[in-house]
C-alpha cells in the first residue's frame, strides 16, 4: 500500500524511516495513516480526515478514545499520586483490588503491572513457585507476549530466529470447528489425545496451562463450550494450575465480564491487561488465598519499577466503574448481535468469506482461497482497501492465517456498527473486482 510522501506527513515518513525501527517481523510496516487525534471510535489525521477504529487500537481501548471521564481520572490522578516505590501502598491500588475481588471473589489477591505480557511472566513465575515445577503447556496458535516466559508460551508468531526459548515450553493444538483436523473426532477426545501425548513428553514437572479463552491472533478461535472446564480438570489430575489470559476477551468484549464465565469455572489465574486499563499501560495477576500464602511462604518476587503504581489503577477502577453504570456488557451482547449479522450476511454475499466467528465485539472472517488467491491475500487486499475507505481493521492481519479480526469499542453506536460492515463491504467488493479482471 502506498503512503503519501508530501508536506508535513512526507517529512514525517522520512523521518520515520530514518530512525525508527521496525518491529513486527518480515514485511511489517507501520499503516499509511498517521493519526493526529482520536476521539470515541474514531481516528483523525492532521488534515482532518478520520477512520472508524474497528481495533479499538491494539484491542485496548475498549471505551473508545479520549473518553472524557478516563481523562478526567488521569488528570486528576497524574497531579496526586503518579509514582512510588514499589513497597509503598496506595488508596488507588487497595481499591482496584477490592473491585476486582468483587468480581471474581474466588480469586480475592492481585498485584498490578504495565503490560499483558508482565503479567504472563509473573503467573509463569507464580505458577513455578508455588507447584515448585517448570513445564508450561500452551496453544499452538496462542499470543501471550514477546519476552523470556510469555514469548517460550506463543506459538503463533515470533518464534523464528530468536534463539533458545524457555526450557519445558510445550504445546498441543487448539480446536477449530471450521478446519478440523480430524473431521469426525470431537473437541474431547483430540483434546484427551494431546494430553495422552504430551504425558509421554514431560519429565514429570508440569507447573501450568496457559490458555486465552478465545485465541484472537490465532485466527479468533473460540473454545468450545465446556472446554475450559475439561481443560482444568486436565490440570487438576496433574496438580498443574490453568491461568487464563483475559488480555482481549475481558471487561465486556465478548459479552459477559470475563469469557470464562461462560464454562462456569475459575481458572486459578486470572490474567487482565488490554481492557482493564482502556488504553493505559496497566495489567493484573489475580490468584486464590490459597496459591496467594503458598507464594508468599515460598519466596515469591517479582518486582517492577512499575509494580502497583497508582495512576493506573486510578484509571482502570474508573473503568470499571463506567462497564458497571452503564451495562456495557449488556450493551456488547446488543453490538455484537448486529456486527454478527452484518459479516454473515457479506458472508451469504461473497463466496470468498468461509466463517464468521468469535463472540461478542470480539469477531473473526475467515476468507478462503478465491481466484487463485490465497486467503490470507485477500485478508490483506481488504484490509488495505477499508483503510482507504475509512476504516481500520485486521490488526497484525498477517499471521491469523487469512482471518479478518474485529473488535470495535463496547461504547460504539449502532450507526458506527453498520458503517463499518458497509466500509468493509464495500472493500471486499473493490477486491474481488481487480482479482477476478
Amino acid at each position: 500500500m502506498e503512503r503519501t510522501l508530501t508536506g508535513v506527513d512526507g517529512a514525517l515518513w522520512k523521518q520515520a524511516d530514518r530512525h525508527l525501527l521496525r518491529y513486527m517481523g518480515v514485511g511489517g510496516d507501520f499503516t499509511p495513516f498517521v493519526p493526529d487525534r482520536a476521539e470515541g471510535s474514531w481516528l483523525y489525521d492532521a488534515s482532518g480526515r478520520k477512520v472508524l477504529d474497528f481495533t479499538s487500537g491494539q484491542m485496548s481501548s475498549l471505551l473508545g478514545h479520549a473518553h472524557p471521564e478516563l481523562v478526567e481520572a488521569l488528570r486528576e490522578a497524574s497531579g496526586r499520586l503518579d509514582h512510588l516505590f514499589s513497597m509503598m501502598l496506595s488508596k488507588p491500588v487497595v481499591d482496584l483490588a477490592v473491585a476486582l475481588a468483587e468480581l471474581v471473589p474466588a480469586l480475592p489477591r492481585s498485584m498490578f503491572l504495565s503490560t499483558g505480557g508482565e503479567s504472563v511472566e509473573a503467573a509463569i513465575r507464580l505458577a513455578k513457585v508455588v507447584t515448585g515445577k517448570w513445564e508450561v503447556v500452551g496453544f499452538a496458535q496462542s499470543y501471550h507476549g514477546s519476552t523470556g516466559a510469555s514469548a517460550s508460551a506463543t506459538y503463533s508468531i515470533g518464534r523464528r530466529g530468536h534463539g533458545p526459548l524457555m526450557p519445558g515450553s510445550f504445546a498441543i493444538p487448539a480446536p477449530n470447528a471450521f478446519r478440523p483436523r480430524f473431521p469426525g473426532v470431537s473437541w474431547r477426545q483430540e483434546l484427551d489425545d494431546s494430553f495422552e501425548l504430551l504425558d509421554r513428553q514431560t519429565t514429570g514437572n508440569l507447573a501450568a496451562f496457559i490458555a486465552e479463552p478465545i485465541l484472537s491472533t490465532g485466527g479468533v478461535l473460540d473454545l468450545p463450550v465446556g472446554y475450559l472446564a475439561a481443560l482444568k480438570d486436565h490440570c487438576e489430575r496433574r496438580g498443574m494450575l490453568l491461568i487464563v489470559d483475559e488480555a482481549q476477551t475481558s471487561l465486556g468484549r465478548t459479552g459477559e465480564m470475563f469469557a470464562f464465565e461462560r464454562d462456569e469455572i475459575v481458572p486459578d489465574i486470572l490474567l487482565l491487561s488490554k481492557t482493564l486499563g482502556a488504553g493505559m499501560a496497566m495489567s493484573s495477576v489475580q490468584t486464590t488465598d490459597a496459591i496467594a500464602e503458598a507464594a508468599e511462604a515460598r519466596g515469591f518476587m517479582f518486582v517492577t519499577t512499575h509494580v502497583n503504581d497508582p495512576l493506573p489503577a486510578a484509571v482502570a477502577l474508573k473503568v470499571l466503574e463506567i462497564i458497571k453504570r452503564d451495562r456495557l456488557v449488556e450493551r456488547a451482547q446488543g453490538l455484537g448481535v448486529r456486527l454478527r449479522r452484518g459479516l454473515q450476511a457479506l458472508m451469504q454475499s461473497h463466496a470468498c468469506i468461509g466463517d464468521v466467528r468469535g463472540r461478542g465485539l470480539l469477531l473473526g472472517m475467515e476468507f478462503v482461497p478465491y481466484a487463485g488467491h490465497s486467503g490470507t491475500a485477500i485478508s490483506q487486499k481488504v484490509t488495505d482497501v477499508a483503510l482507504d475507505l475509512g476504516l481500520s481493521a485486521n490488526i497484525t492481519g498477517a499471521f491469523t492465517s487469512g482471518t479478518m479480526r474485529f473488535a470495535p469499542p463496547i461504547t460504539s453506536s449502532d450507526e458506527e456498527i453498520d458503517a463499518g460492515v458497509s466500509m468493509l463491504g464495500e472493500a471486499i467488493t473493490q477486491v474481488l473486482a481487480s482479482i477476478e479482471k
